[in-house]
C-alpha cells in the first residue's frame, strides 16, 4: 500500500508520458547506450531518473515474484528469480531490474486507461 502512493506521488501525473521509452527513461530502469557509425553496444542501467521511484519499483518487483506469481514478466523470469535458482546474485538483480522496468511501463499502461490489471495476470 505505502509503495504504490510513493509511486504515485513520484511520478505525479501518469499521463504526461506519451509512450513507454519516456516511462523508462523517467525511472532510470533502462539501458545506457553508445553509438558510433555501425556501433551500437548497450550498457548497463543509466540510473538517470528519480532514485525513489527506481527503489520503490524494484521492491515492488520482489513483491510480484511472491505474490503475483502469475504476473507476465514475472513468468519471463522466473527460472532466474526462482528461490533456489542457480542463477548468481547478478544473474538475479538483472532479472528484478527488467521485471521492475516492465512493471513501470504497465503501471502507466494501467493508469492512463490503456489495459486493465487482468490483462497482464495481475490478480487484484
Amino acid at each position: 500500500m505505502m509503495t504504490s502512493v510513493v509511486i504515485d506521488r513520484e511520478v505525479g501525473n501518469w499521463s504526461r508520458f506519451r509512450n513507454r521509452r519516456q516511462v523508462g527513461s523517467y525511472t532510470g530502469l533502462c539501458s545506457g547506450e553508445y553509438s558510433s557509425g555501425k556501433t551500437r553496444l548497450q550498457t548497463c542501467v543509466t540510473k538517470h531518473g528519480n532514485p525513489r521511484l527506481r527503489a520503490a519499483l524494484v521492491e515492488l518487483a520482489w513483491r510480484l515474484v511472491r505474490f503475483q506469481p502469475d504476473y507476465r514478466p514475472v513468468v519471463k523470469w522466473r527460472q532466474v528469480l526462482a528461490k533456489g535458482a542457480l542463477a548468481t546474485g547478478a544473474a538475479r538483480k538483472k532479472a528484478i531490474v527488467a521485471v521492475a522496468r516492465q512493471l513501470a511501463v504497465d503501471l502507466w499502461r494501467i493508469r492512463t486507461g490503456q489495459l486493465k490489471p487482468e490483462q497482464l495476470g495481475l490478480s487484484i
